[in-house]
């Protein structure tokens, strides 16, 4: 089948000419047009096998101007029916791009601390998007990659909120900080793995891409967007989070999978937090041990912590040493020292959260009662037991008290010979080798005469079987001395491991 311009001028003419010959008044806005029949049988005789060949211009017999064409602004509305996004242009009764019928909010803004507060409170109140019945079976495939992504992100953002009750407002941040990079991360690789047309976000690399996706966020306060609360759908990517990410001077994001190994390889070997916080609230069956072993328990010290990224550890350690200071300062009184401690204790309690706001999860509890019940139900030792019983001393301990005998209190005879021999040992085979060598070094003492010191002498002057008792007693003084010493040194200790 073939056709040819000067049909379709003789179809205009057709029309034209019905149009003007009309005078019904109901065909209002139409008015007479002039053509030029001349013009128009030259077009008509013109050969028929150079209808494909020659590209007519019509423009001036048709004018534009006549026939016009509207466009108007097409806003996408978003799943309540309100209008959002940016606007797109299109003909009028077309009714706009069909992508437009299946929105998703996307992308997902970085996680702060001024919107990781809504990002766990309003969870359940954004959307999720069932992948299958909410999209066509065919197309959009970029638009289900997108709600497959942030079905994922909102997913490990639930992981993060429900994390444990201990967990500071930097570690809830961090570790939603860390599944939305990886939102962005597994998004991107698998925009970027069919043949579509990629992201433009996509074709950025490091903090321009995350920058990039923050900037297009839709939603960047993480507000309610939905009226009744959403069903959760899980995700189709695994997310762990290790804590002890967070627990470097700073905190820095994931940004690709290479940079991801080598700061994941960091973190293992990353420093741990080791301090005792909160201390359990003082009563009446803890306060003997709590007073009495108050030297067993550590102190910390803030020097050793990096300048930036753990002054909520810092707080921490601060609390913990003004409650051991409280302590002593009340177990020397001989009355009410229950009433003291508690009063101590719960001042600094105070002093804490008003001092680290919300971040500690006990501290959000409005009423004190529930609030102090909160960190004494949080505490490890909450009776101060774990600390409540000394080693046992023995001869063994000259292993690790040598130096400090000879340096601050010296017994008068070396004891290269203890450490030499036995200190090598396996620790089940110290204690004999201990007496063994005791029992030598007693026989050489006092067989030396008026060399050796005077408390010796005083042990060389019993019975023989009574001497390595004697010389025993001496021995085990100066550990003593020599291990208080060494716990007042470890007592004091950084809380970072």
């Amino acid at each position: 089948m073939s056709s040819s311009p000067g049909w379709f001028c003789c179809s205009v003419l057709l029309l034209v000419c019905l149009g003007s010959a009309a005078k019904d008044e109901h065909f209002l806005g139409q008015r007479e047009v002039t053509f030029d029949l001349d013009q128009l049988m030259q077009v008509m005789q013109q050969p028929e096998s150079l209808d494909l060949q020659k590209e007519e211009d019509l423009s001036e017999l048709l004018d534009p101007k006549e026939f016009p064409i509207e466009q108007m602004m097409v806003s996408p509305p978003d799943i309540n029916g309100r209008e959002r996004g940016r606007p797109s242009f299109g003909p009028r009764s077309f009714g706009g791009p069909p992508m437009l019928q299946y929105p998703v909010q996307f992308p997902l803004s970085r996680p702060t601390s001024n919107n990781l507060q809504a990002i766990c409170l309003h969870g359940d109140h954004r959307p999720r998007y069932a992948i299958r019945s909410y999209f066509p079976a065919s197309g959009f495939g970029q638009l289900k990659r997108q709600a497959e992504a942030v079905n994922n992100a909102e997913s490990w953002f639930d992981v993060c909120c429900k994390g444990n009750q201990t967990w500071e407002t930097e570690v809830t941040l961090c570790c939603a900080t860390q599944a939305w990079e990886l939102f962005v991360e597994t998004f991107c690789s698998a925009d970027s793995s069919v043949k579509d047309r990629l992201y433009d976000c996509c074709k950025l690399t490091g903090s321009d891409r995350l920058n990039c996706f923050n900037r297009d966020a839709p939603n960047p306060n993480y507000g309610a967007t939905e009226e009744l609360p959403v069903t959760p759908i899980p995700s189709t990517i695994s997310f762990s989070f290790d804590q002890n990410t967070c627990q470097r001077a700073q905190m820095a994001p994931y940004s690709a999978r290479a940079d991801r190994k080598k700061k994941e390889k960091k973190a293992s070997t990353a420093e741990n937090v080791d301090i005792s916080f909160p201390p359990g609230r003082p009563s009446a069956d803890a306060i003997e041990s709590l007073c009495s072993h108050q030297k067993l328990r550590p102190l910390y010290h803030t020097r050793c912590l990096p300048r930036s990224g753990f002054e909520w550890l810092a707080r921490q350690a601060k609390t913990v040493n003004r409650i051991e200071k409280g302590y002593r300062q009340c177990c020397k009184k001989k009355q009410g020292v229950l009433s003291c401690v508690d009063q101590k204790w719960s001042d600094e309690i105070d002093r804490f959260c008003l001092t680290d706001g919300l971040s500690f999860s006990c501290c959000s509890s409005q009423s004190s009662a529930d609030r102090y019940s909160c960190f004494h139900s949080m505490s490890i030792d909450p009776h101060y037991n774990k600390t409540s019983a000394p080693e046992d001393l023995s001869l063994n301990s000259i292993c690790d008290t040598h130096k400090i005998i000879d340096r601050r209190f010296p017994v008068g005879f070396p004891l290269k010979l203890f450490v030499r021999q036995c200190c090598p040992l396996p620790e089940e085979e110290r204690t004999a080798c201990s007496a063994q060598k005791l029992e030598e070094m007693s026989k050489k003492l006092c067989s030396s005469g008026g060399r050796s010191p005077p408390t010796v002498r005083q042990c060389c002057k019993l019975p023989s079987q009574e001497t390595p008792q004697c010389v025993s007693k001496i021995l085990m003084n100066a550990v003593n001395k020599a291990t208080n010493v060494l716990r007042q040194k470890q007592r004091k200790k950084c809380p970072l491991s």
